[in-house]
C-alpha cells in the first residue's frame, strides 16, 4: 500500500465517487472498509495521518463499558460487547483477553461489584471473554502483586479486551485498500461544493505535500472527522448549530514495574465520575483517564497540570509504589467527540451512542460512539448514505470480514505479533539486511525493519507517523522516541529518496512535537 498508488487511483477516477469520506480515524476508515467491501466506489481523505487524532489516543481497550451499565444504558453495553467479540474474531492478532481486577477495600464492594460484573458478562452471551469471580485477599495479591495492601479485603475479576488502536487502524486502512477503496493521507478538505439545487456535489482537497488541489465529485459526502465534525459542517453551512461537546482525556505511561502483572486494575469510581484503569500495555503500565470539557479541539492537545495531578493521586491510592512526575515516561491526550446534551450535564455523562446527522445541504455526519463499536457505526452510516444517495442496496459483509494481518497464532512472532501475518515479511527484511533487526533504542523493541516496512507498505510519510502510530514509541517513552528519530529519518529518506535537509527538518519537528508528551 503506497501513497503514490493511491494518488494514481484518484487521478484516474473520472466519474463521481459513490462516497467521499472525510476523516481517517476509526469511524472514517471503518466506513471505507464497509462501503468498499459492499462494492461501492469510495474515496477517503485525511488532513494529516491516519489515526492522528483520537483513534490513536484511546485507553487501548475493546470493551462493553462497565460505566454505561451503571448508567443503565443496556443497549449500548450489549452492542459494544457483541462488537468486542466480532473484533476479536476478525482481528485476533490485535485483540486479546485481559483480566481486570476491581480491588475491594470496603465490605460491601465484593457483592456489589461481583453482581454487576456477572450481569456485564451475561449480557455478552456467546461473545463473552471469560466468567467473573470474587477473589480473596490472597488471590487478589497474586494477580496484582503491586497493589496497595493496607485495608485490602479482596477483589472481583472480570475479562475484557485489549488492543493496539493505531495498529488496528493501519490494518483497517490496508483492508479498505484491498477491498478497492482509495485512501489518501495528508489530503485536507478545504471546501465543499454544491449543485445548483443547493445539495452537496463533492469536495475540494489540497495535497499537503505538493500543494496540488483536487475538485472531486461525489454522490454523497460523509463527515467522519470526530471532534472536528462541526468545523467540516460549517464548510457547507457556516451557521449550523454545534453537534459536538469536546472533552479531553489524558493517559500517563510508566515503567512496567508499577503494575508487574498480566492483569489490569479497574477503579470503578473516581472523583470526576469516570472509571480509571491501570493496564499492562507493550511492556509498560498505562494509567487513565480524565474527562475535561474543552472549548476547541486541536490536533495536538496538551495535558492540563490538574489532570496529571489527578491521575497521579488516584493511582497512588491503589499502587503500593505511588508514581510521581519523575516516573512518567510519556503523557498523551485524546479528545472525545461527545454528542451535545441540552441540560448542562458533565461530559462524563454525555452520550457515547453514535449519531448520524444529515444537514439541509445533504452532508451526512456520523459522530459519537467509541472504538469498540466502529464497525457497527460504519454499517449504519453506509446504510444511511446509500439510501440518501440512492445507491443500489447491497448488504454489509464486515461481521465476518477478516482484518488485514489476520493470524490466529501471532504470538509466535514475539515483538512482531501485532503485525499478524505481515510479521513474516518483516522477518524477511531482517534476513536480507541483518542490521535492520537491531532495536533502535535499548528501552524499546522497535527495529529498523519496522521503519522500512511502515514506509514501503503503510504510507508513513514523516518521522512522527512511524514513531507515534506505525510503532508506539512516542506513546510509550517520549525521550527514547526522540533519541530514535535520527535513525528513523535516515531510513525513511533512503526509502523515499529525500535528502539530508529533509532528515534534519523531520528530526527537529519531531523533537518539538515530543515535548508535549513529556512532563
Amino acid at each position: 500500500m503506497r501513497r503514490s498508488d493511491m494518488l494514481a487511483r484518484l487521478d484516474q477516477h473520472k466519474d463521481p465517487w459513490d462516497l467521499v469520506v472525510i476523516g481517517g480515524g476509526a469511524t472514517g476508515v471503518g466506513i471505507a472498509v464497509d462501503a468498499a467491501s459492499r462494492g461501492y466506489d469510495v474515496l477517503l481523505l485525511e488532513q494529516h495521518d491516519f489515526g492522528k487524532g483520537t483513534s490513536s489516543r484511546s485507553t487501548k481497550l475493546v470493551h462493553g463499558g462497565v460505566r454505561y451499565l451503571e448508567q443503565g444504558n443496556i443497549a449500548l453495553v450489549m452492542e459494544a460487547l457483541k462488537e468486542r467479540g466480532l473484533l476479536r474474531q476478525n482481528a485476533p492478532h490485535l485483540v486479546s483477553n485481559l483480566a481486570f481486577v476491581v480491588p475491594n477495600y470496603d465490605w460491601w464492594e465484593a457483592p456489589f461489584y461481583g453482581l454487576g460484573l456477572k450481569v456485564y458478562n451475561a449480557l455478552a452471551g456467546k461473545y463473552g471473554f471469560g466468567p467473573s469471580e470474587i477473589l480473596t485477599r490472597e488471590q487478589t495479591l497474586a494477580r496484582l502483586p503491586t497493589i496497595k495492601t493496607e485495608g485490602l479485603r479482596g477483589g472481583v475479576v472480570y475479562y475484557d479486551g485489549q488492543f493496539d488502536d493505531a495498529r488496528l487502524l493501519i490494518n483497517l486502512v490496508t483492508t479498505a485498500a484491498e477491498q478497492g477503496a482509495t485512501l489518501v493521507n495528508y489530503a485536507r478538505v478545504v471546501d465543499i461544493t454544491k449543485e445548483p439545487d443547493g445539495f452537496i456535489g463533492g469536495v475540494v482537497a489540497v495535497d499537503e505535500e505538493s500543494g496540488r488541489q483536487w475538485t472531486v465529485a461525489a454522490r454523497v459526502v460523509i463527515n467522519a472527522t470526530g471532534a472536528f465534525s462541526d468545523t467540516v459542517r460549517r464548510l457547507a453551512e457556516p451557521d449550523v448549530a454545534a453537534l459536538i461537546a469536546p472533552s479531553q482525556g489524558i493517559h500517563l505511561v510508566f515503567h512496567e514495574s508499577f503494575l508487574s502483572a498480566d492483569a489490569a486494575i479497574m477503579v470503578p469510581h473516581t472523583t470526576d465520575g469516570r472509571v480509571m484503569f491501570a493496564i499492562p500495555w507493550h511492556g509498560h503500565t498505562l494509567v487513565g483517564t480524565t474527562d475535561t470539557p474543552i472549548d476547541t479541539p486541536t490536533l495536538e492537545p496538551l495535558p492540563l497540570q490538574e489532570e496529571i495531578d489527578f491521575i497521579l493521586e488516584t493511582a497512588g491510592r491503589y499502587l503500593h509504589k505511588a508514581p510521581t512526575r519523575e516516573d512518567v515516561l510519556s503523557v498523551f491526550v485524546g479528545i472525545r467527540p461527545l454528542v451535545k446534551g441540552g441540560d448542562g450535564r458533565l461530559t462524563a455523562a454525555l452520550s457515547r451512542d453514535h449519531t448520524i446527522h444529515i444537514d439541509s445541504s445533504g452532508l451526512l455526519t456520523t459522530t459519537g460512539g467509541k472504538w469498540t463499536t466502529y464497525r457497527n457505526m460504519a454499517e449504519h452510516t453506509v446504510d444511511q448514505a446509500a439510501d440518501l444517495a440512492r445507491l443500489t442496496e447491497r448488504p454489509c459483509v464486515t461481521r465476518t470480514l477478516n482484518v488485514h494481518g489476520f493470524h490466529t497464532n501471532a504470538d509466535r512472532f514475539g515483538a512482531l505479533s501485532i503485525y499478524g501475518s505481515d510479521a513474516l515479511a518483516i522477518q524477511e527484511l531482517v534476513r536480507e539486511t541483518p542490521s535492520l533487526g537491531t532495536p533502535l533504542h535499548a528501552d524499546l523493541p522497535y527495529t529498523g525493519a519496522e521503519v522500512v516496512w511502515a514506509t514501503r507498505h503503510e504510507m508513513a510519510r514523516t518521522v512522527e507517523d512511524v514513531l507515534a502510530r506505525r510503532t508506539r514509541a512516542l506513546f510509550l517513552n517520549a525521550r527514547a522516541a526522540v533519541a530514535m528519530a535520527p535513525d528513523v529519518a535516515r531510513l525513511m529518506a533512503g526509502e523515499l529518496g529525500w535528502d539530508a535537509a529533509w532528515q534534519a527538518a523531520e528530526v527537529a519537528a519531531f523533537a518539538g512535537l515530543a515535548k508535549g508528551y513529556q512532563i
